[in-house]
């Protein structure tokens, strides 16, 4: 059992490390509109709502990404994990109600599947062993080399 279970941690470290660094790196470019023109995503059924101009409201959700990625990096997995997963579903039913963008709804929906995911291996995890899980990714063993 104890291969499935190093197998299950690479899994959960890969999943972890994605989705804390695609939220943070989101986050941290709604200042500065480098991978994305974050305003286009943003539907003006949504923006007649806001107390805020867009931009305004695209800076807090970009703090509010990078807060979540880093509780997914740290000891709050799984509170960031359900947080990520929510705040995708929010962002993909803004993106549906803006009428376009259906390439994007979907990949948020997945990625809040992900997220969610996240969430419930955490608790797993935490359960299967609280203490004497590990801290740090596996070692990657190198081709060839025994075992020990």
């Amino acid at each position: 059992m104890r291969a499935v279970e190093e197998r299950l941690n690479g899994a959960w470290w890969l999943l972890r490390l994605g989705l804390a660094a695609s939220i943070f790196v989101a986050g941290l470019d709604k200042f500065f509109d480098r991978l994305a023109q974050w305003s286009m995503y943003l539907s003006p059924a949504a923006e007649k709502l806001l107390p805020v101009s867009g931009d305004a409201f695209l800076r807090a959700a970009g703090v509010v990404e990078m807060v979540i990625g880093v509780l997914v990096l740290t000891r709050w997995t799984r509170v960031g994990a359900y947080a990520l997963a929510a705040w995708l579903l929010a962002i993909a039913a803004n993106l549906a109600l803006a009428g376009s963008f259906w390439d994007l709804v979907m990949r948020d929906a997945v990625n809040a599947l992900a997220a969610y995911t996240l969430g419930r291996l955490t608790e797993w995890r935490a359960a299967l062993a609280p203490r004497a899980a590990p801290l740090r990714p596996p070692a990657v063993q190198q081709p060839g080399a025994a075992k020990a």
